[in-house]
């Protein structure tokens, strides 16, 4: 190898070791509030997720993921106001633990998340997701996670990568009306098919992808400083395993080698991005004032100020969403060498 190769990835195990230490050292800024992690058992599939007042997403977004076959939810909730707490405490699959930390100084909730992980996530399938992303994937219809992951496990495949897609009404958002019970799909139909650019980051080898309809709208002038949209949010998890930014990367680097190269093919899914309902709106404007989810950055600043007005996304490029056999045709997912009369 290479003494330049030799040295990152020196550098690579010594920042995983950081981020273990500091995940560790973070501990105590959660308090369990109902844990029922007992009921683990070693073949189930968990999703983790740190959230605040969701409650417009959070009873679709549990049957989503129990109907896709995630059998036990670990979830921070990081000071809502809004019956988000109880709700999830009333859950029978639900660990629930509360902060009220810094979301922004606990690495935008992944050191909380880590400590979780560490502790309950070794050997499982293992989903970390937002409160606003509902996963999709080939055969979504028909398959569930069992069937994604024995197939990802029959190759040897540690971990999955899935777009971020962003999804938006037609009109104005401030106009949207939407029932909590239903899904959110139901009034964010539309998405944007074609604008997207990617290239392999230099440091964690993770294909970076931006653009989408918050590219088109917020940040023409600075295309450069739009939201990251590749992820890996289904990992083989190992304690040893950490997230450096949101889902976007992580450590060990070969994690981060999920979608398809020329020798190969990966099957790939698509996280289906519900942000633009209409608590967007008092969301950003609270944003604004918390400035929890961004650095003190003017840019990003201004795209909150947009979006408390309830902006009209849509443009005459935008399609209508129709299932993942669309996206696959689309080329925003993969199928892989998983076909049909293998997910069978």
């Amino acid at each position: 190898m290479p003494a330049g190769d030799l040295w990152m990835a020196y550098r690579m195990r010594w920042k995983r070791r950081r981020f273990l230490f500091r995940i560790w050292r973070k501990r105590r800024q959660i308090t369990p509030v109902q844990d029922r992690t007992v009921l683990i058992k070693p073949d189930m599939i968990l999703c983790f997720v740190t959230l605040r007042n969701e409650m417009a997403r959070l009873p679709h977004f549990l049957q989503h993921y129990r109907k896709l076959g995630i059998s036990h939810f670990l979830i921070v909730d990081n000071g809502s106001d809004d019956g988000t707490a109880a709700y999830l405490a009333a859950q029978k699959d639900v660990s629930l633990w509360s902060t009220q930390h810094s979301y922004r100084l606990a690495r935008f909730g992944m050191d909380w998340l880590g400590w979780l992980q560490w502790q309950h996530g070794h050997r499982h399938w293992c989903l970390t997701v937002d409160a606003d992303e509902l996963l999709t994937f080939p055969y979504a219809d028909s398959r569930d996670l069992g069937d994604l992951t024995r197939h990802l496990d029959a190759r040897g495949i540690m971990s999955f990568g899935a777009i971020m897609l962003d999804m938006y009404p037609k009109g104005p958002i401030a106009e949207v009306r939407h029932d909590p019970t239903k899904d959110p799909l139901d009034a964010l139909a539309w998405f944007d098919a074609a604008n997207y650019r990617e290239k392999i980051h230099p440091v964690y080898q993770n294909l970076w992808i931006q653009g989408g309809v918050r590219d088109r709208v917020f940040f023409t002038a600075r295309p450069e400083r739009a939201p990251t949209l590749s992820k890996v949010p289904l990992v083989r998890w190992h304690w040893r395993h950490v997230y450096v930014s949101s889902t976007h990367q992580m450590l060990p680097r070969r994690l981060n080698h999920v979608f398809d190269r020329a020798d190969d093919r990966r099957v790939t899914g698509v996280l289906l991005h519900t942000k633009f309902l209409p608590d967007i709106m008092s969301k950003s404007q609270e944003e604004l004032t918390r400035r929890q989810h961004f650095e003190n950055s003017s840019l990003y600043a201004d795209y909150h100020q947009q979006l408390a007005q309830g902006p009209d996304l849509w443009c005459l490029q935008s399609q209508r969403y129709t299932g993942w056999a669309q996206l696959a045709a689309l080329g925003l997912m993969s199928q892989g060498d998983w076909d049909q009369d293998d997910a069978i």
